[in-house]
């Protein structure tokens, strides 16, 4: 993955290259709860969330399930699920995965801070769905929906996501 100006970069794999959004914050080795930066590493990609009232399930050898209304993702570095899916309501700082702006209609979940999860280190780093105007993300990797469903159906349980450290290019 390449970056161009900030928060724009390219998604490349054997299968192709897209145009991805990247977060607000830059790409960072140091990613922080809440900083708007995409995280620096080599991320597995854990699984697939997908809106099934919105779209038929996504081709991939990814593990794939839906997004129910009452999901969410912890992102309260004090909380014991922080960087876990909850059931809302929930009383500490949350996402809600049921949007209806549609980038959430795919999430893809990435390995970040999860083996084992560090509070504070980032929570929610997902790739999902870009915005039409392309605007940054708050840390995540973002895809027009034809390019991540094109993507998913090239992606195992071994697929790797590599973002590099600009700073090292």
């Amino acid at each position: 993955m390449g970056e161009g100006r900030l928060g724009e970069g390219r998604l490349d794999w054997p299968g192709g290259s897209f145009r991805c959004a990247l977060g607000r914050g830059g790409i960072r080795s140091d990613k922080r709860e809440g900083d708007g930066a995409t995280p620096v590493g080599r991320f597995a990609l854990r699984r697939v969330l997908w809106r099934a009232d919105r779209l038929p399930q996504p081709e991939t050898s990814l593990p794939v399930s839906p997004i129910a209304p009452d999901d969410g993702w912890c992102d309260d570095p004090a909380d014991p699920a922080y960087n876990r899916p909850i059931k809302r309501p929930y009383a500490a700082s949350h996402e809600e995965l049921w949007r209806e702006d549609r980038v959430y209609d795919v999430i893809v979940v990435m390995g970040h801070n999860d083996d084992p999860v560090v509070p504070g280190l980032g929570s929610a780093v997902f790739m999902h769905v870009a915005r039409p105007d392309w605007t940054p993300t708050a840390g995540c990797v973002a895809l027009p929906l034809p390019d991540l469903l094109r993507l998913l159906k090239d992606c195992a349980p071994d697929t790797v996501l590599t973002v590099p450290d600009p700073a090292s290019s």
